[in-house]
This record gives C-alpha cells, sequence and structure tokens, in this order.
C-alpha cells in the first residue's frame, strides 16, 4: 500500500507541474502571439510609422499648395505666379521664348 501512496502522491505533483507549464505556456503564446501581444505590437509601431510619414509628406504639399494659393490672393498678388498660372491655363507663349513640349505625365 505504500507504494501506491507514493506513486499517487508524485502523481499529483507531476499533474499539477504538467498543469502549470501548460498555463504558461498558453499565457506564453498569447502575449506574443494573441491579438493585444508583442507581435500585434510591433505591427502596429510599423502601420503608425507609414501613417506618420504620409502625414509629413500630405502636409508638406498642404503648404506648398497654400503658399501658392497666398500668392494670388488680391491683397498679396505675386504678378509673376499669376503670369505663370495664366499662362499654363491658356496655353500660351511670348515669341522669344522657347517651349519645351513633355510627354503627358512627364512633369
Amino acid at each position: 500500500m505504500g507504494m501506491f501512496r507514493e506513486l499517487r502522491r508524485q502523481g499529483r505533483q507531476i499533474v499539477f507541474s504538467l498543469l502549470g507549464v501548460g498555463v504558461i505556456a498558453y499565457f506564453g503564446f498569447h502575449a506574443v502571439e494573441g491579438e493585444h501581444g508583442v507581435r500585434a505590437y510591433f505591427a502596429l509601431t510599423y502601420e503608425t510609422d507609414e501613417a506618420r510619414r504620409q502625414l509629413d509628406t500630405l502636409e508638406a504639399k498642404r503648404a506648398m499648395l497654400e503658399h501658392r494659393v497666398r500668392l494670388l490672393r488680391p491683397d498679396s498678388l505675386d504678378l509673376d505666379m499669376l503670369e505663370e498660372r495664366a499662362r499654363a491655363i491658356l496655353n500660351v507663349a511670348h515669341r522669344d521664348e522657347l517651349v519645351v513640349l513633355l510627354p503627358p505625365g512627364g512633369d
């Protein structure tokens, strides 16, 4: 009988140890692979950095466009800008100017 008690006692310890390892493995796996895990954190960080780069690019483009619009306002009209836009819209040039034609989309 003493042998069975010893096997039972050690069996319980083994079961509890395996159960503990299983719980640690479960939480460890989800800490890395889960919806809020390490991999998701790095993916979200990458997306955030990419969105910031896009935002910076768009803000620079917007600032450039706002500057060009500001130059065309009546209170601060830049005659060179006005002439440039009029020529582009009307497709005209002076007689002594050299015109270089570019293929479409070759800006």
